[in-house]
């Protein structure tokens, strides 16, 4: 790795790495190579990009201390809202750098994800992506099936969060980092993708792997609740309704589109090289 991506690598993760997050650098141009040109991200092919992603322990040391410091103040989405606190906590201790954040739930106005989080997880060596065309003679006919990345430690426990941009920090001699392929065989990732696909609610597609750590049973709880229940169950009191109640101030909009409450983000996306980007969440 060239020196300037593990400096700048090591400054992102003094940041992040303590609240449960993992940084993975990645070029541009290896993304916009698996993908059809209305998806390819407008920079130069050399430009450095960061892949993030949080793992179980983000739960306890992020997302809970931030409810607790705003559960008084309305949040329109509190997980997606810790996550952009901490990656513009980035940006303020980075700021001789331009930095573009892509949160992985954001569309353009055609509905179109700005990133599509599973392929460049997999660009990046995070997580591989499975899917459809890496089982030979599937079994499902006209049926559609979703990919999904299995991480080499996690299993499923984690969840991509996004990317940062940074242009004109260009690293051609970056040397690609292949992902782990960790479900290898034909029957293990048939079973994973009918788990992901048809029983998604019941955890087990997670476990494709035995994972080094797991959400924890709170968090799980947390994540089946509904959302206005969620404050409770941690015990903490209901946001006051009363405008004047000022949300805390974040470093950028997190305003996300109404998504559905599964661990498909962007369901239907469809490319020649690429099935149907799904980002495991919560």
């Amino acid at each position: 790795m060239e020196l300037q991506v593990a400096e700048l690598k090591q400054k992102i993760e003094d940041t992040l790495c303590p609240f449960g997050f993992e940084v993975y650098p990645f070029q541009v141009a290896w993304y916009n190579a698996l993908l059809p040109p209305a998806f390819h991200l407008p920079l130069p092919g050399p430009t450095l990009a960061f892949l993030v992603l949080s793992t179980p322990a983000m739960f306890d040391r992020a997302l809970k201390p931030f409810l607790q410091s705003c559960h008084l103040r309305p949040l329109t989405d509190p997980v997606d809202q810790c996550v952009a606190y901490h990656l513009g906590r980035v940006r303020k201790n980075l700021p001789e750098l331009q930095m573009e954040v892509i949160a992985d739930y954001e569309v353009h106005p055609n509905r179109r994800p700005k990133i599509l989080a599973q392929t460049a997880a997999h660009v990046a060596g995070a997580a591989y992506y499975y899917q459809r065309k890496d089982v030979e003679a599937d079994p499902w006919g006209t049926q559609h099936i979703s990919g999904v990345c299995i991480h080499p430690r996690y299993g499923g426990w984690f969840a991509i969060r996004g990317v940062m941009l940074l242009p004109g920090v260009e690293v051609p001699d970056l040397p690609p980092t292949k992902p782990l392929d960790c479900v290898p065989t034909r029957a293990a990732r048939i079973t994973l993708l009918e788990g992901f696909n048809f029983h998604w609610r019941d955890w087990t597609y997670r476990d494709a792997i035995t994972p080094q750590e797991r959400y924890s049973e709170e968090q799980k709880a947390y994540f089946s609740t509904p959302p206005a229940q969620r404050l409770a169950l941690l015990g903490l009191a209901q946001p006051s309704e009363d405008p004047s109640s000022a949300s805390p101030e974040l470093p950028f909009t997190t305003l996300p589109p109404k998504k559905p409450q599964n661990p498909s983000r962007a369901r239907g996306w469809l490319s020649p090289s690429i099935s149907p980007p799904a980002s495991p969440g919560p």
